[in-house]
């Protein structure tokens, strides 16, 4: 295959999945959403399974990172739909930290123009060492960021589905045009008979012994 077919296209899918995933985790991980977290753990592994099976021609491996991709796009969507509180959902809850912690998205106080203030609550029993924190002058709001994040995913996933779908039909023509002309055939169909080997072994000792050397006398005289 050249350099400008499907499976050099797919490398280059994989690659740059691979490359966003890493970024997102490294945001999800500043902002402690741990459910984002081990998805995207999850995807890396499965989409360095799909970049091996690519380069190495593994059909096999090309079939899991195609159906992965599936299941990427409707986590993603779920994403969305949280971010954008569709169907009853809420970005305020802590679905995504399993409950754990009440931490939001790592955007939503380090968004572009966002500036943080801590003002300290005075006046309210056992409150005076806490601060409230508020977040004024974002340019654009986190849960946007987070649903442009998912989209962009959500674009390379459906890409790599179609590619790896094709690069699966090419190296399953490429295997059975080669078995159809004996490549994997243990009796090709250019095999030739010949003699069983214990029967040259025979033909030589019979020449090579006593024997034989007065039988070929024997003929000459």
């Amino acid at each position: 295959m050249g350099c400008c077919t499907g499976r050099c296209t797919l490398i280059f899918l994989c690659t740059l999945q691979l490359l966003a995933a890493l970024e997102r985790q490294v945001f999800d991980f500043l902002g402690y959403q741990w459910a984002p977290i081990l998805a995207n753990f999850l995807h890396i592994i499965i989409v360095i399974l799909g970049l091996f099976g690519t380069i190495q021609y593994r059909p096999r491996y090309i079939v899991v990172y195609a159906i992965w991709t599936a299941i990427w796009v409707t986590w993603n969507i779920f994403i969305i739909c949280f971010y954008l509180e569709v169907g009853g959902l809420s970005k305020d809850s802590e679905l995504l930290t399993f409950n754990i912690s009440r931490h939001q998205s790592w955007w939503s106080e380090n968004g572009p123009g966002c500036v943080r203030k801590e003002a300290s609550v005075s006046g309210i029993k056992g409150l005076d060492s806490h601060s409230y924190i508020s977040v004024i002058g974002c340019a654009l709001e986190y849960r946007y960021i987070e649903v442009m994040h998912s989209s962009f995913q959500i674009l390379i996933a459906l890409v790599g589905f179609v590619y790896a779908c094709y690069v699966v039909s090419v190296f399953t023509e490429e295997e059975d045009s080669f078995d159809f002309i004996g490549g994997f055939d243990p009796f090709p169909l250019y095999h030739v008979n010949e003699k069983p080997t214990n029967l040259l072994f025979k033909q030589t000792y019979l020449l090579t012994s006593p024997a034989g050397f007065s039988g070929i006398e024997g003929m000459s005289k």
